[in-house]
């Protein structure tokens, strides 16, 4: 494959042809919201607060402001504004390791639909993928299902000491900082054992979380109460997550406040929190779904390259 030659710089890991991949999919996926009448947004990079997520790194920048860790702050405040249904494509930023699948600076295309239910969008979501990756509809299944599938086990009832037992019989041996949390070794059963057989040949989603790991979703009232949140996985690799988006805003609140009590038991710098999206939420908040996916990992797939960094066009340490 054709490769930049110059001698009097360093050559970037990307390959030309797959440049012409990527610049073929972004337009795909503009044309895609164009024709359902989608408008393309710009938010700032660069904010006074970011992502409480404990398990979401940031990068400060001087002393007040943070590179975004997605845009989905400053995206939810123009939907309370009126914007109607929107999309970006935007660098994003985290501090993370880097990878075959993962640098800390990345492209991310994130998207609200008003008056979607999650389900509207993992069929929306089904669409753009066929068209993007050429591949077949994607298939869909319960949390609880998934689980069941793979492993045996309801991820809803298991206790701590059988999840334990259940990754060390999976060969799973980690030792995590929050080792007396049921979601932790959830999470580490999903991205270890069921994550790489995941979309060997079609897509699959993965829907209805339990409650717990709700993050910035509804929560519905079934026995037990799941979260409307969904992720999805072709090849083994995560693609995309989403949410039927929470509008509450004293419950946005309370989620923030949690966030910023598990940073401080796991030893975390604490945040700020976002008072002006939940002020936002506060004056009305569109019913809608909301989605992410990495533009990366898709061009990747697309381009049937082995990492990220064949697909960009530099990475971390190349400049």
């Amino acid at each position: 494959m054709q490769k930049f030659s110059e001698k009097n710089i360093q050559e970037p890991s990307v390959q030309i042809n797959n440049l012409h991949c990527r610049a073929e999919v972004l337009t795909k996926i503009r044309n895609f919201f164009a024709a359902r009448k989608v408008m393309e947004v710009e938010t700032p990079l660069l904010c006074t607060t970011t992502a409480t997520d404990p398990y979401i790194g940031s990068i400060k920048v001087g002393a007040d402001r943070y590179l975004q860790t997605s845009p989905e702050f400053p995206m939810k405040r123009l939907l309370a504004a009126g914007s109607g249904s929107i999309y970006q494509i935007s660098k994003a930023f985290r501090n993370d390791e880097m990878g075959r699948l993962h640098n800390p600076e990345f492209t991310m295309l994130e998207w609200y639909r008003l008056d979607f239910n999650h389900h509207q969008l993992i069929n929306e979501i089904d669409e753009l993928l066929q068209l993007t990756l050429n591949c077949g509809p994607a298939e869909k299944y319960f949390y609880q299902e998934i689980f069941e599938k793979y492993l045996q086990i309801n991820p809803h009832t298991i206790d701590i000491h059988e999840l334990k037992n259940c990754a060390k019989k999976n060969g799973i041996h980690a030792t995590a900082l929050d080792a007396d949390n049921p979601d932790t070794w959830l999470q580490i059963l999903l991205t270890h054992r069921i994550e790489p057989e995941l979309g060997k040949n079609v897509p699959v989603f993965i829907y209805d979380f339990p409650s717990t790991q709700a993050a910035l979703a509804r929560v519905r009232n079934d026995n037990p109460p799941v979260a409307e949140r969904f992720e999805v996985y072709y090849r083994g690799i995560e693609l995309a997550n989403g949410y039927h988006e929470l509008a509450d805003a004293k419950e946005q609140q309370r989620r923030f406040l949690a966030d910023q009590k598990k940073r401080q038991q796991l030893g975390y710098e604490s945040v700020p929190v976002d008072e002006k999206l939940i002020a936002a939420l506060a004056q009305g908040f569109p019913n809608c779904a909301g989605a992410a996916l990495g533009i990366d990992r898709l061009v990747m797939l697309a381009a049937k390259a082995n990492s990220i960094a064949e697909v960009m066009s530099f990475v971390w340490n190349e400049v």
